[in-house]
């Protein structure tokens, strides 16, 4: 993940009150497709749990769209980063609120990767 702190001008603190750092926090940033929407993103890095970055990302009416999660993906983690929203098994699916998407990256292996072809 980037350091964070250069999106603080979006920054706005979590619901217990705590702004974040430079690997975590919570931000309001305008869709770059439709300015009235809001995007709504909880950065997270988990370095105790093996090493991953996280981002949620949701707007209040409707779950983003690839394009919104691409842009997001982007300004959070770079251009030249891999990583992905999961698509787990049915049993181990936790729905949380209907229009947040994740995107994840884990910080010890390359994430792999379709011949370029097929992508």
């Amino acid at each position: 993940m980037l350091d964070l702190t250069i999106l603080d001008k979006y920054r706005v603190p979590h619901h217990t009150g705590e702004w974040g750092d430079k690997h975590n926090g919570c931000f309001l940033l305008g869709s770059n497709k439709n300015v009235k929407d809001t995007i709504r993103v909880i950065a997270s890095s988990y370095p105790d749990d093996g090493g991953w970055d996280h981002i949620s990302v949701s707007l209040s009416h409707r779950c983003p769209t690839w394009i919104e999660m691409d842009y997001i993906k982007r300004i959070f983690m770079g251009d030249d980063v891999v990583a992905y929203q999961l698509h787990v098994k049915s049993k181990d699916h936790i729905n949380c609120h209907p229009n947040v998407l994740h995107i994840w990256r884990p910080w010890s292996q390359e994430i792999p990767l379709p011949p370029k072809e097929y992508v």
